[in-house]
């Protein structure tokens, strides 16, 4: 047994992803930690006990304290001066269950919700859960094991239910510019159906959902007013990382984005133990496939949708799936207020036809599950609320439900100051957008952090163009981000033309230009 010893709390302002704690070197010494090791640190008045990261000092902390972060003193409910206990904490079962799943073992129900425990309490950490999702995408897990795994996710967190049968769509992403939930939950709830979208934020991306609705309204919520705003218009989208829903996603998905992982178990479990939590009854789920989607062909989105739709039985979410065409980006945005900007003009019938297509047709989906649509009307009973203005105006309600201005123009969102064009070298027809050259170039040029960071694409594929026309622009808000994407724009090149002469005979020049 570790012998325990009593402190005084004192926080400090230092955020981690991981609980931290700094004591000094002569109370380490009298529990036996070293840095590095986890701590259990109790709070008797409470009875809630944390475990901890503990850093050792010889100044920082003086003897008989002990620093901690405001998320930490927040989880144990302690505030300075208060008196707690530390100890050396025990070494975690769920590590030895974590073991069992990389030498190929399947794991029993109780074994997976010991160690989504857990991650969730901090007993273990960063390189023990790596080495969890890295067991996952390389060994795998049967539909038992996806089930308890979602089920545990969904247990070890806040839940939401909702007084009406809702609906929801989900994207399993892997497509930059896809802000079709801008358009799909007014759509959606003109129609008479409830739509509480919560959504994530950008991970691998230039903008998830939240961070392209952040630029209209505010998206971080309580359970409580987050139903508020729902039951009162009809829909929302906000963030649901505020909401600690399935909290164990959040932790996993900060570790997968280190080495860019999404094992396909994990995927599964993220949406269907997110949508549980947040009350959702049915939904659609959109796969886009294509070269660099996270579905490069068409095999690999049906297997996925099969043990999608198998999960959503079992877990009582009536489900069905969309695979879409994901070969390049949706719309011509990418990047967080380009996005918004985008989606504001086609709510008004104006903005690009790939968006409007699929934002509508996936409605028509949900309007024909909720028995608004007869089956096969769907999307022209969707497209007829688009066209009307109803859409725009649900829009508007939502935006200002949510702290926005509802009367905000698409022309006065704000775009990043510092601007590069890249012009069409020859003339000819654009044959290929990449959608991998174009993410990692608008993050370089700031997005999602610098909401006014992006790319406009003023070409996509079949598009015939003139040498010297526009073809892509940059948006960034500092000089020193535009520079370090145009770097990128000349070594990626997102964009191929093609002429109409490829080769002349009996001459070996090659007339094929990329750019």
């Amino acid at each position: 047994m570790s012998q325990e010893h009593n402190v005084s709390v004192k926080t400090v302002k230092v955020y981690s992803d991981e609980y931290i704690a700094f004591i000094n070197v002569n109370d380490a010494r009298r529990i036996e930690v070293r840095t590095g090791d986890k701590i259990l640190i109790y709070n008797p008045s409470e009875k809630i006990g944390v475990t901890s990261i503990v850093l050792i000092t010889v100044d920082l902390a003086r003897e008989g304290y002990i620093l901690i972060p405001e998320n930490l003193a927040d989880a144990l409910k302690v505030k300075d001066g208060d008196i707690v206990s530390i100890s050396l904490a025990p070494y975690p079962e769920s590590i030895n269950y974590i073991k069992k799943k990389m030498s190929g073992e399947k794991l029993e129900k109780d074994e997976i919700y010991r160690i989504i425990r857990d991650i969730v309490d901090g007993e273990i950490g960063k390189t023990e859960i790596l080495a969890f999702t890295l067991a996952e995408e390389y060994i795998g897990m049967d539909i038992e094991e996806i089930e308890a795994l979602c089920r545990a996710m969904y247990e070890t967190g806040e839940k939401i239910e909702f007084n009406r049968p809702t609906y929801d769509k989900h994207s399993i992403g892997g497509v930059p510019g896809n802000k079709v939930s801008l358009l799909i939950v007014p759509i959606v709830a003109s129609a008479g159906l409830m739509i509480p979208k919560t959504s994530s934020r950008a991970i691998t991306s230039p903008s998830g959902t939240a961070d392209t609705m952040e630029v209209l309204a505010n998206v971080t919520f309580t359970a409580d007013e987050f139903k508020e705003i729902v039951e009162k218009v009809g829909g929302a989208l906000i963030w649901g990382g505020g909401l600690n829903l399935a909290p164990a996603d959040d932790i996993i998905i900060r570790v997968e984005k280190v080495i860019g992982i999404d094992p396909i178990p994990q995927m599964l479990a993220s949406i269907l133990s997110k949508k549980l939590a947040a009350g959702i009854k049915n939904m659609i789920l959109d796969i886009p496939v294509g070269r660099e989607t996270k579905m490069e062909g068409m095999e690999a989105a049906e297997e996925f949708a099969n043990r999608f739709l198998e999960l959503s039985k079992r877990l009582g979410i009536n489900s069905q799936v969309a695979i879409t065409y994901g070969e390049q980006p949706v719309g011509h945005t990418v990047g967080p207020a380009l996005e918004a900007l985008e989606a504001l003009e086609a709510l008004q019938c104006k903005g690009p036809s790939s968006l409007i297509e699929k934002a509508v047709g996936l409605s028509g989906l949900i309007l024909e599950m909720g028995g608004v649509a007869a089956y096969g009307d769907g999307y022209d009973k969707a497209m007829s609320i688009l066209k009307s203005g109803e859409a725009y105006r649900k829009m508007k309600e939502i935006i200002e439900a949510q702290g926005g201005n509802p009367e905000i123009k698409p022309d006065e969102i704000p775009l990043g100051k510092y601007r590069y064009k890249m012009y069409a070298p020859i003339d000819g027809y654009i044959t290929r957008v990449s959608n991998k050259a174009i993410n990692i170039i608008a993050r370089a040029a700031g997005a999602p952090k610098d909401k006014g960071a992006g790319i406009m694409l003023y070409g996509k594929r079949g598009y015939k163009v003139k040498k010297g026309e526009p073809i892509l622009e940059i948006y960034a808000e500092r000089s020193v981000r535009l520079q370090d994407a145009i770097s990128l724009l000349n070594q990626l090149r997102p964009i191929i033309i093609e002429g109409m002469l490829l080769k002349t005979i009996p001459s070996r020049t090659f007339y094929r230009i990329k750019y």
